[in-house]
């Protein structure tokens, strides 16, 4: 778990709720010294990690950063998605994670509707 992006994600989606990071902390139940325990390398529970998720309206692996927050119109992206994520309408963004989400065979059936290649392209950079 990368503490840091915790706390950075924890304060982003905070400002985007409009609340105070110290007050999600406290009506969530996880606590007044939560973000403060982790600075201090304390890693936190799963249960308080999950209770201030549900609180804040984002699944667990979005607020540790595992996956990035999508349902904000500001995206929250992990820094190595930030510098290298093209930038796509909020529309192109979900059809694309749904494609990735999907089983090798729905994709070679999207790909067949679309016309495109048996296998799917491989950027040049992701071949070496």
């Amino acid at each position: 778990m990368d503490r840091r992006k915790l706390v950075q994600n924890i304060k982003s989606i905070c400002k985007i709720r409009n609340l105070l990071p110290t007050a999600a902390c406290i009506e969530s139940g996880v606590g007044k010294s939560f973000i403060g325990d982790i600075n201090r390398g304390r890693t936190p529970s799963v249960e308080k990690v999950q209770m201030l998720a549900a609180y804040l309206g984002v699944t667990t692996s979005e607020l540790l950063g595992e996956v990035y927050i999508k349902q904000f119109t500001g995206e929250v992206l992990p820094e190595t998605v930030q510098e290298t994520q093209p930038k796509f309408s909020r529309s192109a963004e979900e059809t694309a994670l749904a494609y990735d989400r999907a089983t090798p065979e729905l994709q070679a059936a999207v790909r067949r509707v679309l016309g495109l290649p048996e296998e799917p392209l491989v950027s040049k950079d992701k071949a070496m």
